[in-house]
């Protein structure tokens, strides 16, 4: 009789051993979201110095944080144009790892990348042609912004309760191209913009590779432009509370959200993803995170006010048609790696007598991350990834539920494959300070922190 308690023991033990088999447990996240709206007369990144004089929308900070009793992650996305690692998302790991104990490198922190967003970064790492001296920026909104970016995680951080959580990736081929098209063996001859009358030929081909391509016919060319790929794919990621009800969303999508900037130069926006993200929440309830993906040489096919909410519109269709077929699960296992990687830097003419040259960092030191939600797979990457650099570690990695964010945690400028640098262009000549060779680092160095945290 009196090996009955522990009989009992063992048999509660089996049942929950049952409920939750041996490396899963039950998921916990919460979600928010907070204004980071700058006031009116802060400079926007694409206003040339000038002063915001409207408001087109309001900017936000969202946070998505998942715990499973042993390891926590959070993903902040930004309505700006960088997070640079040393003036932004340092100090927000900071800040939410003394609020709540979630490692630093755990926190992933990304910029939706809208041009119609504050200006407010230092210039370390990236070009600062045409941009706002450092000595100008606005510093005392800085210092809220990372706070507010903080409150975000700690806010979700603080409403974590009971989630089960899935992904779907969509297609949205449509409302993109590739801004680099060149003539056969000639140089790129970039198309920031397509006139009407070249976007009403658009169509949607692949190439030898597979890839996507999306090409248009220029009437008074003689010689046919090439276009290069896109990435078709959109992604979701659905987080549901107990009742299946939606708790948040991530959202992303590989698309430069320059629909407002330049027609509306000096108006803040949050640009299409502020717009799809906005439909999202409004039609599923939650809060809904968009994410950049492989967008640095991928441009809207149409801009301005209403090309913006078209675009939005389309994301949002897209995600919401995705998110309605989502399983989620509620025994996953979460886990996190981050990795400094240095990149080279295109080293100064001998004869340069910019003084500014020797304040650019050689080589540029910076990090890639992966967050692991069950076979999910978010891969943060630093700078404006070209579209080839990213697909390439997708296509090497075999995985079905791999995400790419680009813009996460740091601003390097333009990440280009060795290719780029022989077609010119603006991406990797004034675009960015990383010499050649530094897109194949980021896809070996990617692929190594993939294969870690899968052994």
């Amino acid at each position: 009789m009196r090996h009955r308690p522990m009989l009992k023991l063992a048999l509660v033990a089996l049942l929950l051993l049952s409920f939750h088999p041996a490396g899963h447990a039950a998921v916990r996240g919460g979600c928010a979201k907070v204004d980071i709206t700058p006031p009116l007369g802060i400079p926007l990144i694409g206003s040339y110095g000038k002063p915001s004089d409207a408001l087109r929308d309001e900017l936000y900070a969202k946070a998505l944080v998942l715990g499973d009793g042993g390891h926590t992650v959070a993903i902040v996305s930004a309505d700006l144009l960088y997070t640079p690692l040393e003036d932004m998302t340092d100090p927000v790991r900071d800040l939410v790892q003394k609020r709540t104990g979630i490692p630093k490198q755990n926190v992933m922190v990304c910029a939706t990348h809208t041009h119609s967003g504050p200006e407010v970064f230092t210039r370390s790492k990236i070009p600062d042609e045409g941009r706002l001296p450092a000595s100008e920026i606005d510093h005392a909104y800085l210092a809220v912004l990372v706070r507010r970016m903080a409150d975000s995680v700690s806010l979700a951080h603080r409403d974590m309760q009971a989630v089960s959580v899935g992904a779907a990736k969509g297609r949205l081929s449509e409302i993109v191209y590739n801004r680099r098209p060149r003539a056969e063996d000639g140089p790129v001859q970039m198309a920031f913009t397509l006139p009407p009358e070249v976007t009403e030929t658009r169509r949607i081909e692949s190439d030898p590779e597979g890839r996507t391509i999306v090409a248009f016919d220029f009437p008074d060319r003689e010689r046919p432009l090439r276009f290069g790929p896109i990435d078709p794919e959109l992604f979701v990621l659905r987080v549901d509370d107990a009742d299946g009800r939606l708790v948040g969303s991530l959202i992303g999508f590989g698309c430069h959200p320059v629909c407002i900037y330049p027609y509306e130069s000096t108006a803040i926006s949050a640009d299409y993803p502020g717009r799809a993200t906005h439909m999202i929440e409004h039609a599923e309830g939650g809060i809904s995170l968009f994410a950049l993906g492989l967008a640095g040489n991928v441009v809207p096919w149409q801009r301005g006010v209403e090309p913006c909410a078209q675009i939005g519109r389309a994301v949002a269709g897209e995600a919401l048609r995705r998110l309605q077929f989502v399983e989620t699960r509620a025994d996953v296992t979460l886990s996190a790696a981050c990795k400094e990687i240095t990149l080279p830097t295109k080293k100064p003419a001998s004869s340069a007598t910019d003084a500014s040259a020797g304040d650019l960092p050689d080589p540029v030191t910076t990090q890639v991350q992966i967050l692991r939600i069950g076979d999910i797979y978010v891969l943060g990457l630093p700078g404006e990834v070209l579209v080839e650099v990213g697909l390439e570690i997708k296509e090497r990695a075999g995985l079905t539920n791999l995400f790419i964010v680009t813009l996460a945690n740091d601003a390097v400028g333009y990440v280009c494959h060795a290719a780029a640098y022989d077609e010119g262009g603006y991406e990797p000549v004034s675009g960015t300070n990383l010499a050649e060779g530094a897109g194949e680092i980021m896809i070996e160095q990617a692929l190594a922190l993939l294969d870690e945290i899968q052994s």
